[in-house]
């Protein structure tokens, strides 16, 4: 079946370009799509005149306020032209529209006239997009024509960019410091776990006088750290430095320390020391480290959503086994 033909009323007005060119058009429907054409054509003697842009972005944007469609040709090549008649005229539709056209087409050679371009047309999205593109490629972007005329005519604009890229960069500095101690958080976690196996259930080198000693048992596969802390734990228990002078009977007496600090079970726990450290912790009652507590909190942290993935972990193991 054919597509039904809408028949439209003569023209009743005009849109006159740059270039003094006249496009017909019907005021209900501009009246329609825009408010600011709406006030524009009551007050006009039917002709409204559009400045600052070529006459194919006007007779685009009368397109799109006809038919609410803008094709990829004309977002291509008029789209920086439509984002500031959407914005003067206040087409919504057609904003976001090219809002989202001229973030698909940032690049070196345009990031700087569309962030502009956004900063002027209250577009924040944009302008975020291309702060970032610019952030990223700050190198190659500063040796475009954009930037040269940036610095030549808008310094409060170069300063907003060059502040937001120093923000930027601390952002990232401070979220890589957050990912190294969460790191740090989960490997004293696991040492603290790692301990706790030792201490209880024994293993290659290390196990508590009430168990069995095996000594065909293989290198232990629940830990990576099991074996170092081992190491540790004997050179501990048979070191012959004066006390505090050994490095690694420094490091062995703050795992211990850590140990006590988050441990919910004194009186049954097999980890050396563990009840005595808590005890002349309680007795000194001093106010404590403040970095040390927040170490405690963190690592306690860590090693309770580490015992919450377990299960998981397990399961996940056991069906890896039972595969062919």
């Amino acid at each position: 079946m054919d597509a039904p033909i809408l028949l439209l009323p003569q023209p009743d007005l005009y849109l006159q370009t740059p270039a003094g060119n006249r496009i017909p058009a019907h005021a209900t429907i501009l009246a329609s799509a825009s408010p600011v054409l709406q006030n524009v054509i009551k007050s006009s003697n039917r002709i409204v005149k559009i400045h600052g842009v070529p006459d194919a972005a006007v007779t685009a944007f009368v397109a799109f306020l006809y038919s609410a469609r803008c094709t990829e040709e004309d977002m291509d090549k008029y789209a920086m032209h439509l984002l500031a008649l959407s914005h003067v005229y206040m087409v919504k539709q057609l904003k976001q529209r090219c809002i989202k056209g001229l973030g698909d087409r940032v690049g070196t050679e345009n990031v700087v006239d569309v962030l502009q371009l956004a900063r002027l047309c209250d577009a924040p999205d944009l302008y975020l997009k291309c702060a970032r593109h610019l952030t990223n490629r700050f190198k190659a972007v500063k040796e475009t024509e954009g930037w040269r005329f940036l610095q030549n005519n808008d310094p409060c604009l170069e300063l907003e960019i060059l502040c937001f890229m120093e923000e930027h960069e601390k952002r990232k500095r401070k979220a890589r410091k957050r990912r190294e101690d969460g790191m740090l958080y989960t490997e004293l976690s696991e040492a603290m776990v790692c301990l706790e196996h030792i201490c209880t259930e024994g293993c290659t080198e290390v196990w508590p006088y009430d168990v069995e000693v095996r000594r065909e048992r293989e290198p232990c596969s629940k830990f990576g750290t099991c074996q170092g802390l081992q190491n540790l734990i004997r050179h501990f228990a048979t070191c012959e430095r004066v006390k505090g002078r050994c490095l690694r009977c420094k490091r062995m007496w703050q795992l211990f320390r850590l140990h006590s600090s988050i441990c919910l079970r004194h009186d049954a726990c097999k980890v050396p020391l563990c009840s005595q450290i808590r005890l002349k912790m309680e007795q000194e009652k001093k106010k404590g480290d403040g970095r040390w507590e927040v170490l405690v909190r963190k690592v306690a942290s860590a090693k309770a959503m580490s015992s919450l993935a377990l299960p998981k972990r397990k399961r996940v193991e056991e069906i890896r086994r039972e595969l062919p």
